[in-house]
């Protein structure tokens, strides 16, 4: 009669139980957590990275969430001269999916280095900029994400139409590509859709350049940003997206894009790159949103014009659509990125 195994057992599953509770290595949890490994020599700085930038006099503040070789997402704010901040939403949806990103402040915003020079506030600097902070990174076109998200969307087109071949996919997210026809559908859509008599003292004021009275900002706020900006009640607003607005730098705002989003009004007026889309070649989504500033079918036509486009649509979302339709915005995103690095892209 053979002999019940259970001693043999029971021996074999107090080994496991015991190699289960010890503490693993350093290298052991590198090896099985690979996206938590952000590679950084030294003293560990939670992926914070200041980069030199124009020669070397300036430096600019970048983070580092995640890590895939293959996957590296650099985030572009709007403002201009905005803040990283309101893109804090993606640390919601992103890590799950090993999408590996870089929060990144522009020069002249606020965890950045903000020289008072006004002759840097040029697109072709900024575009620059952007070439420095990926070779910092050490971004190339087999993993380099470029998202760019309203004057951020500005940025990332003009830095594509120069540097695509360094770019495995680009993002423009809620920006048009004509400042001109922006303006346009603010004035003839969107100011028809403000109560006529809200819209008739803003504009007495823009009249007057009135725009450092506390009463255009808090019409504007109530009565715009709120439908258009972002989709809820100023109380209700998320951190991310008011600490945003509280550490814009509002002279270089101002100086670029005019003193509010109703428009463009400062240097970026005239910007219009409509005719250039069709030299963009790498795969591009665009995205819109219904109540968006910016037209949606114009981005919609954007994404019929570049070479190899998607789009991606947010029923109810505004300029910030990452906040207030988060249930279109995100796993669009994902799925183009996850489309691209798979080699599944296909134009839509």
């Amino acid at each position: 009669m053979m002999k019940r195994p259970f001693p043999f057992l029971s021996v074999l599953i107090t080994v496991v139980l015991i190699y289960a509770c010890q503490p693993k290595s350093e290298k052991s949890n590198s090896l099985a957590f690979p996206y938590l490994d952000l590679g950084e020599p030294g003293v560990k700085a939670g992926g914070i990275k200041m980069i030199p930038v124009s020669g070397g006099k300036y430096k600019i503040w970048t983070k580092q969430v995640g890590n895939n070789p293959t996957i590296k997402l650099l985030l572009l704010h709007g403002g201009p001269a905005g803040t990283h901040e309101y893109f804090e939403s993606f640390d919601s949806f992103l890590p799950k999916e090993g999408i590996q990103y870089y929060y990144y402040d522009q020069l002249g915003s606020y965890y950045s280095d903000q020289p008072a020079d006004s002759n840097l506030w040029t697109i072709e600097r900024f575009v620059e900029e952007v070439e420095d902070v990926r070779k910092g990174l050490g971004l190339d076109s087999s993993n380099f994400y470029l998202l760019g998200s309203s004057w951020g969307g500005i940025l990332a087109m003009e830095y594509a139409l120069k540097y695509q071949k360094n770019l495995k996919g680009l993002i423009i997210s809620n920006m048009m590509a004509s400042s001109p026809d922006y303006g346009k559908y603010a004035d003839e859509v969107l100011a028809k859709q403000m109560n006529p008599e809200v819209l008739a003292e803003v504009r007495a004021m823009e009249r007057k350049k009135d725009f450092d009275n506390p009463r255009y900002e808090q019409l504007l706020f109530a009565n715009y940003y709120t439908q258009h900006l972002c989709r809820f009640p100023l109380e209700q607003w998320p951190d991310p997206v008011n600490r945003s607005f509280r550490h814009m730098n509002k002279t270089i705002y101002v100086l670029m894009q005019g003193p509010s989003e109703f428009g463009i009004s400062g240097r970026l007026a005239k910007w219009d790159r409509k005719a250039d889309l069709p030299n963009l070649t790498i795969p591009t989504l665009t995205i819109g949103a219904q109540h968006d500033t910016m037209d949606p079918e114009h981005m919609k036509w954007m994404s019929t014009q570049v070479q190899r486009g998607r789009y991606l649509y947010c029923p109810n979302g505004s300029h910030l659509s990452m906040w207030d339709d988060q249930e279109h915005y995100f796993p669009g995103l994902i799925r183009f990125i996850r489309d691209v690095d798979n080699g599944n892209f296909k134009k839509e």
